[in-house]
This record gives structure tokens, sequence and C-alpha cells, in this order.
């Protein structure tokens, strides 16, 4: 009777699990085409129309359902988070803030537009400075109009001294995020079901952490706003099942990509 039963309730546990990483809507230093990294800029109204015309229907379609949902403190990030919760209909599933999970610091690059530093320094440089894996630009000095509204924002109260950054380059924002991809792993595998609404450049992170992609690759590898990316893994066996699925239109993502790829006017 004892095995009758556990093999009944067997068939209830899930096997499977799936995790899904977005990256928040345009913000206005997008519209301006500025590099923006820890500056807290909000949503633009296109932000937010992708966060419910983009992001909403995919991952209605696809009947996905979260437990939990991390962001980063930046408001475009939890703001986004918010707004797919609520026209999902499931404000009430816990938000997690994560300072780690904050976009990549453009050091002295914060604030300026990217057309107008390829101008002064070249492309060739802009592109180092935007995809080397370990080419971090200037640190942001005192003189830079956000230095001081960064540096003195409550929302990174949290950064432990010694860690709060000037620069940063692709290899030390993945180094940041590495410590909470762990920590989300543990809870897709125990079968929470989790959204993580972040960053540009986090996502490229935590697409290299979860792929196992190579230095090199993650180089070329671009992730447009508000597009979902849906992963599987297996229960028993803890692993990652095949790569990742990019939910929505693929000529709307495809041109989305280039634009994200692409220096800008």
């Amino acid at each position: 009777m004892f095995k009758f039963l556990k093999s009944k309730l067997s068939q209830f546990i899930p096997k499977q699990n799936r995790l899904v990483i977005l990256r928040h809507g345009e913000s206005d230093f997008n519209i301006g085409n500025r590099f923006c990294g820890w500056h807290d800029a909000p949503l633009s109204d296109i932000g937010v129309k992708e966060a419910l015309t983009v992001a909403v229907p995919a991952l209605q379609q696809s009947k996905l359902e979260f437990d939990m949902v991390y962001t980063s403190v930046l408001s475009r990030s939890r703001e986004t988070a918010d707004m797919i919760l609520s026209n999902m209909s499931c404000s009430y599933v816990p938000v997690k803030e994560d300072w780690r999970l904050s976009e990549r610091h453009y050091g002295n690059l914060t604030g300026q537009r990217k057309r107008e530093v390829a101008n002064m320094y070249g492309e060739e440089q802009v592109m180092q400075w935007r995809r080397a894996y370990d080419v971090a630009p200037p640190p942001i000095l005192e003189s830079n109009r956000y230095f001081y509204t960064i540096c003195s924002n409550p929302i990174f109260d949290d950064v432990p001294p010694g860690h709060f950054p000037l620069t940063e380059s692709m290899h030390m924002c993945v180094d940041r995020v590495t410590p909470v991809w762990h920590e989300v792993r543990q809870e897709v595998l125990k079968g929470t079901r989790v959204l993580m609404v972040v960053h540009g450049t986090v996502a490229r992170a935590l697409v290299q952490l979860i792929e196992g992609v190579s230095n090199d690759a993650i180089e070329k590898i671009n992730i447009a706003n508000c597009v979902p990316r849906v992963y599987e893994f297996d229960l028993t066996a803890g692993k990652l099942i095949g790569g990742g699925i990019n939910l929505g239109n693929p000529d709307y993502i495809k041109r989305k990509v280039a634009e994200v790829a692409a220096i800008g006017d």
C-alpha cells in the first residue's frame, strides 16, 4: 500500500522547472543613447509599453507562472517587474532586490552619448569598452555630473565597504553576479519558479554562467529589452536542458538585438 501511494505521489512531483531572465524596458537614458550603468534612470514611456506589450503577452502565452522574482535595486528593473506581476495578476509574488544585480558600472562614460564618445575616441575603442571581456572604461570622476547622485544614492546602502565600483569590465560584472546566480540556481532546483528582471550586461553575465558560454563568445551576445529568455532544468539530474529560448516574434527580436549591438546615432 505504501509503495502504491508513493508511486501515485511521485506523479505529482515536478521533474522539470523553468527559469526566466528578462532585461528591463527601455529607460530614459536608452532614448538618448547614453551610457547608464549605476545611474538610476527611470523607464521611458516606450519602456512601460515594452513591459506591457512585449513581456507580459509572451509570458502569458507560454503559461509561465512565478513563485519569486529577483531584481536589482535600480528602479528600471523593479518597475518592469512590478508591471509584469500586476498585469499577470500575481502582485503577491515576493520580489527580492539585490544590489549585485545592478547594471555594469560604466565609469566616467556614465551619462555620455555613445555616438559622441565614438566620435571622440573612435568606434573601435567604444566597442572595446562596451563588449571586451576584460576592458573597463575610465573610472568615474567627481567631475562627472552623476558621480554624487550615484555614490550617495541610498539604494546602494547594502554595498559592503570596499565593493562600491567606480568602473567595471564585463568580467568584473560576471564575478559580482556569480554568487546571486548560485543562490537562484538552488531555488530553481528546489522547484521555485523564478523570474529575474535585470539589465543588459547582467543578463549577458547570466547567459554565460548558465550556458557556459566562452569569454570570447559572450562579447557577441546582445539582449533585447523585455524579451523573456527561458531556461529549462531537469530537477532530478540538477542540470540545464538544452539552451535558452527567447519568447516572442523572431523578426522583432532580431531587429531589437541589432539595435542593442549598434553604437547608434
